[in-house]
């Protein structure tokens, strides 16, 4: 069986500060976060922009966090009044994988990881059965 697997990257600009943390992550700063998204799939799709059956899903979909906070992305956002969690780095990927989600057809397997900074990194995916 053939299986494609999409990936991108992104980049987006935020505050936050993680609240109840005992340290200075627990005042507001900022960070440029680096996102990868891989979406794999054993079909191709249509997509709200192509009708046809000739992709996995649209690369734009995946991208829709980077666009800024009042077009529905994270970029020059505050996390804090964008995430119904706590804004760490894994509630972070855990937020992206669920829209994500929920803008592409279904049946799509994806892993998405965000870098906080150059050197600290979490991937986030779901069990796939």
């Amino acid at each position: 069986m053939p299986t494609w697997t999409l990936h991108t990257e992104f980049k987006f600009d935020a505050a936050h500060l993680i609240e109840g943390y005992d340290g200075k992550c627990g005042r507001m700063h900022g960070h440029s976060y680096k996102v990868h998204i891989s979406a794999e799939s054993d079909k191709l799709n249509p997509s709200k922009y192509l009708e046809a059956d000739d992709m996995v899903c649209d690369f734009k979909e995946l991208k829709w966090a980077a666009k800024g906070s009042e077009k529905g992305g994270l970029d020059h956002s505050v996390l804090n009044e964008e995430l119904p969690v706590n804004p760490t780095a894994e509630r972070i990927a855990e937020f992206i994988y669920k829209e994500t989600q929920q803008r592409i057809p279904d049946g799509i397997r994806l892993n998405v990881t965000v870098w906080e900074t150059e050197n600290s990194w979490v991937e986030y995916t779901k069990d796939h059965v």
